[in-house]
């Protein structure tokens, strides 16, 4: 059963086990209800304690009921149900309570925690606000302002801050059960408290309430969940509480047939069955402890900060001493960010100091599980580092590249072993970006490609496999879209029109200024590698590659696509005379172009080059896509992904 019901002495003690996460299934629903009736007709019982086996308390309703017809008892009816309990209900919470977790909980009429517990309605990261009332005994509870970061913004507190903002009635060390039995027991004689959906709002700032209103709703970039939130809470200080809870209602009913949710909601699932192979579906994870990165610079740097931050020993090889230090350096100043912004502890970045080290001998990586090189994008370099490590590492340690771009399987050849390479592609910043393209090349051993998602695992990333390919996944498909926006702004559009036809689908940067984010020198090293084989016959733009021989980098020269100014970015006559000019000497007569033509171009040729990617089995399946699109390269979240949005 997922629900049962025992008694110790006067306390019954209500228990969900509905694993992995609790959640509010149907089944625990009607069990709660029934758990409810029991504790009510029976005279010897005195107060109820509810808890939740396993690792978590209720982490939200089961997302899986949501494309079928609901059943009753509805969510809401539950909580209204624990609310009219003539005995006192107490939530002992461990793990998460959130969304209709947390609900539940504002249900009962006392909540304790342990220390370790957060806390948050995150159905804004679904496309919804929540349904059972949360808007509104939420805000009762802590006060407007923490309600609307928990809401609009699906921010998780902690028990600390959920027990200051007066969410918990106690957080206690250990022992939650036997904590939450003794409270109980000191309940049963006294009054019950006002339930949470009747108590009156804490005072609170309605001007800065409003302002952070306002710019929830200035940052959604059409996304529909977040500006609904703002309703509801709205809607909470004008209304009475049961026109507010009928008023969240209809909003939730509303936004789960938003086509936004739907695509939400697969991205959802898309981003959990990713990282299941069935190569290694029966390989044992292998043990990681000892990780070594070769290469100093941005990403590497950021790559060593990830396996630090996740508890793995890092070594750092580079060249020279002055490489080093550089490197060095960077990956202190990004741990001193950290503790500065209140991110680790200073017991915890002493801790990751003593485990990173450097050194420009390869022989220090001889105890290394695994290596990942992340020297400058080129095949002859790559190669030298390789044989390097063939010589260096143990023979089972796993070998791989941070190449975006170059064959894996080409790179595999400069060692004795070839099944022990794979690649590992990190976004930058990488101690950040959540995305990690796990590229396989044919012959690669189990070990390795089990080794490559331990650490996608042990990172917390979201790890999707690719093949090898020109660009693997994502930059195969951001190459082609780009080239595009390049055949755009010479057939008439300017680098601005196509960044704000970007921004306004969703994006939270357009081509032109990620490329002057990044540095227009690194895909223009790329286009130079390319230059050998391109097929003449493809149209070729240019301006880029002029921009780049100008000293035209980006934002880190000061100029690129735009100029740069006080950190903003300003369009550049120069730039939009090289454009005209560029057209000109080909002939070509330049148009106008809509937002919409400008998108439905840039959305084809992502579907396009996509299904080729799928056709060639590069990608496994079509979500799989979807999610390095949205993970990687900024696909807004609430359109699904490019696969998604146009099948």
């Amino acid at each position: 059963m997922s629900v049962t019901v025992t008694t110790e002495g006067a306390i019954a003690v209500v228990t969900i086990d509905n694993p992995p996460v609790n959640a509010a299934s149907h089944a625990v629903r009607q069990g709660l209800i029934d758990a409810f009736e029991q504790t009510q007709a029976d005279g010897a019982i005195r107060a109820v304690v509810l808890i939740c086996a396993g690792r978590t308390f209720v982490a939200g309703a089961d997302v899986r009921e949501f494309g079928k017809p609901p059943l009753e008892p509805h969510l809401p009816d539950v909580v209204v149900t624990l609310e009219s309990a003539t005995k006192p209900w107490i939530a002992a919470i461990h793990g998460t309570a959130l969304g209709g977790g947390l609900e539940i909980a504002m249900g009962c009429h006392y909540r304790i925690a342990d220390t370790s517990a957060k806390f948050g309605l995150p159905e804004v990261n679904l496309g919804l606000i929540p349904g059972a009332g949360g808007t509104v005994r939420l805000p009762r509870l802590v006060g407007p302002g923490i309600a609307l970061d928990m809401i609009a913004k699906g921010k998780p507190i902690t028990a600390a801050a959920a027990h200051a903002g007066g969410l918990l009635d106690d957080v206690v060390d250990a022992d939650l059960r036997g904590a939450a039995l003794k409270f109980a027991t000191e309940k049963v004689d006294l009054p019950l408290p006002v339930p949470a959906s009747a108590k009156p709002l804490p005072a609170f700032d309605q001007q800065s309430l409003s302002r952070d209103m306002a710019q929830i709703r200035s940052k959604s970039r059409g996304q529909n969940s977040p500006v609904a939130a703002c309703e509801a809470l709205t809607n909470v200080i004008k209304m009475t509480s049961a026109d507010a809870l009928a008023a969240e209602r209809d909003l939730f009913l509303t936004l789960k047939q938003d086509p936004q949710s739907l695509a939400l909601r697969h991205i959802f699932f898309a981003e959990r069955a990713a990282g299941k192979i069935p190569a290694i579906a029966d390989v044992a994870p292998p043990s990681l402890n000892s990780v070594g990165v070769i290469g100093g610079g941005t990403m590497g740097a950021g790559i060593a900060v990830a396996c630090l931050l996740s508890g793995l020993s890092v070594t750092m090889i580079e060249r020279d001493a002055d490489a080093l230090s550089a490197g060095e350096k960077r990956v202190i100043d990004i741990l001193a960010g950290s503790l500065k912004r209140g991110l680790i502890s200073k017991d915890k970045h002493a801790a990751l100091l003593s485990a990173f080290v450097g050194a420009t001998d390869y022989a220090t990586l001889g105890d290394a599980d695994l290596v990942i090189e992340a020297v400058f994008e080129s095949m002859d370099i790559k190669r030298i580092v390789f044989e390097a490590l063939d010589q260096a590492t143990k023979p089972d340690a796993v070998l791989a590249s941070n190449t975006s771009y170059l064959d894996i399987g080409e790179i595999a050849k400069s060692v004795r072993d070839p099944a022990r390479v794979i690649g590992l592609h990190f976004f930058s910043p990488a101690h950040i970006m959540k995305l990690l393209e796990l590229v396989i090349p044919d012959g690669a051993s189990p070990h390795a490609i089990a080794m490559g998602a331990a650490l996608g695992k042990r990172l917390r990333k979201i790890t999707v496999p690719s093949g090898v390919c020109d660009g693997f996944i994502g930059n195969r498909i951001m190459s082609a879209y780009r080239r595009a926006c390049d055949y755009m702004i010479e057939d008439g559009a300017l680098p601005t029109e196509v960044d704000a036809a970007m921004r306004d689908f969703g994006f939270p940067i357009g081509i032109f200024e990620m490329q002057d984010l990044a540095g227009n020198d690194i895909s223009w090293a790329m286009r130079k590698r390319q230059a050998a084989t391109r097929d003449p016959a493809q149209r070729y733009v240019d301006i880029a590659d002029k921009l780049c021989e100008m000293g035209r980098f980006g934002r880190k020269t000061g100029s690129g696509w735009y100029r740069y100014e006080d950190g903003k970015g300003h369009v550049d006559p120069e730039v939009t005379a090289l454009i005209l000019s560029e057209s000109a000497r080909k002939g070509i007569t330049r148009r106008a172009f809509t937002t919409d033509e400008i998108m439905t171009t840039i959305l084809d040729v992502m579907y396009t080059v996509g299904t080729q990617i799928l056709d060639e089995g590069i990608a496994a399946q079509a979500s799989d896509i979807d999610v390095v699109m949205v993970n990687g390269y900024g696909f807004p979240r609430w359109r699904g992904g490019p696969m998604f949005l146009k099948a």
